[in-house]
Parts: C-alpha cells; sequence; structure tokens
C-alpha cells in the first residue's frame, strides 16, 4: 500500500531590496574592466600604415623609406605589370594579387613602394586614395582582422608582405603528413593571380643601377673608378644586385663626404 505523494509546495517569493543603480554600477565597472575598443584609423594623415595584431592597430608611417622608381633597373618588365595592375586596382577595376618572387636584393620591396607612390601621385584629384598597409609575415594568421579593419573604409589598400616564405607555413604537417603541407603552400601561392620573377642582373645591368645612383645623387666619382671598384665589390660579396649596388654607392659616398640623407629629404623622398 502507497502513501499519497505530497504536492509540492510553490517557491517562497523573494522580494529584491537592491536598489536600481547598483545593477549600472556594476554594469559600468564591467564595461572598464572589459579591454577597450580599438580607435578606427586615421586614414587621412598617411599614405602608408603598419599592421600590429597584438593591439589591432595601425600604426601610420609618415615617411616611406623608398627610391625613385627611374633607379630601379633591371625590372622594366615587372615593372610596368606591376604598375599596370595596380593603376587598375586603384581605379577600381579588375585586377590581381601580385606574388613577387626571386632573386634577393633585386627590387622586389622596393617595386612595390615605388609603385604605390607612383600610382596615387597619378590618381589627380583622387590622389591619397591608395594606401599601403604593411603586414609583417609572423602576422599573416591575423590577416582577416586587418581586412575586417579595414572594409567599409572609403580607400583603396594594398596589403603588402615582405619575405614571405613558403617553406615554414606550416611546419606541423612536414613530419606525419608532409602531403598536406605541400598542398597547403600550393592553395596559398594559387591565390596570387599575378606571378613576377626576378633574376639576378647582368654585369652590364648591375653597372647601370650604379650609375644610377650616382647621377641621381651627386656623387663625384669618375666613370673608370666607378666600374672597377663596383665590380670588385659585387665580387667580393659573390652577387650583383640592386642590393649590393645601393651598398657600393653608399660606401663611395662615404668615402667622399656626400650625405645621401640630406640628398633625399632635399628630393623629397
Amino acid at each position: 500500500m502507497s502513501l499519497p505523494k505530497k504536492p509540492l509546495a510553490p517557491p517562497p517569493l523573494v522580494s529584491s531590496t537592491v536598489p536600481g543603480d547598483v545593477f549600472e554600477r556594476i554594469a559600468n565597472a564591467l564595461e572598464r574592466l572589459a579591454p577597450p575598443h580599438p580607435r578606427p584609423p586615421d586614414f587621412t594623415i598617411a599614405d602608408a600604415y603598419i599592421w600590429y595584431p597584438g593591439s589591432r592597430t595601425l600604426a601610420p608611417v609618415p615617411r616611406v623609406n623608398r627610391v625613385d622608381m627611374s633607379l630601379l633597373k633591371g625590372i622594366d618588365r615587372m615593372r610596368d605589370i606591376l604598375v599596370e595592375n595596380t593603376e587598375r586596382f586603384a581605379r577600381g577595376l579588375p585586377a590581381n594579387n601580385a606574388l613577387l618572387w626571386g632573386a634577393r636584393g633585386m627590387g622586389k620591396s622596393s617595386l612595390v613602394k615605388a609603385a604605390h607612390a607612383a600610382v596615387n601621385a597619378g590618381l589627380g584629384a583622387d590622389a591619397g586614395l591608395l594606401k599601403l598597409v604593411e603586414i609583417h609575415r609572423e602576422d599573416i594568421e591575423s590577416l582577416p582582422d586587418l581586412m575586417t579593419l579595414l572594409r567599409g573604409a572609403p580607400y583603396r589598400f594594398l596589403v603588402f608582405c615582405d619575405d614571405l616564405s613558403f617553406d615554414a607555413q606550416n611546419e606541423r604537417g612536414s613530419a606525419i603528413n608532409p602531403g598536406e603541407a605541400v598542398e597547403e603552400k600550393v592553395s596559398l601561392s594559387d591565390r596570387f593571380g599575378l606571378w613576377l620573377g626576378f633574376h639576378r642582373c647582368s654585369e652590364d645591368e648591375f653597372l647601370a643601377m650604379v650609375e644610377g645612383y650616382v647621377n641621381y645623387y651627386g656623387v663625384p666619382v669618375d666613370a673608370a673608378t666607378l666600374r672597377r671598384e663596383a665590380l670588385e665589390w659585387a665580387t667580393t660579396r659573390g652577387s650583383r644586385s640592386g642590393r649590393v649596388a645601393w651598398q657600393y654607392v653608399q660606401d663611395v659616398a662615404g668615402r667622399l663626404g656626400v650625405r645621401l640623407m640630406e640628398k633625399l629629404a632635399s628630393l623629397g623622398q
């Protein structure tokens, strides 16, 4: 024989005696403890920026370290293709992501910066519309956050990553499943519709680079000495490139007392 179950008692009524402004004070305290919202970038103060994902900020670069387009020798075809592609992008026309690959010191980064300046200046009434944003290769995984920050701004953005290496992009898969690592590298490279290859320059191209620099900056050195020293400089370094040419010019300018930085400032670089 079972006894009838007792009905459950209703929960006691609880009356709140907490003042209404307490909840508002709690909400305000929580708001103060939360990380501050990043301020939207001010894209009117500079044409170039560097992305810092830790603070989700774009730091303006008031003066970009770049060379004049006319000083980039031996890469005429790549220069013309990249500038045309960049112009189309700046004007809102179809354009491709560009992958610049090849020999070190042949002007890949310099060409990107020079193309940005040249295209921006050529936009006429829209000059300044094109912004250059550099993202460091170790921060490439934060690219979606950067795109979110840029989306909606009334500008066109060239996002530039220097020294991007496909060899170390996916080390975790290299031992267990090497095929997966290769597939991811190929997938990443396939996102670039425009591939521009930079190869080692000839002796004549190297000398043209050196002569272009000394003429541009007014370094007083005679042609015979310039040729002999420049070729010796390249031989001791085992390489001929735009970077090696610039390093020689810095050396000879220093020996002759020519201040290249003052010349750069007077030229508005």
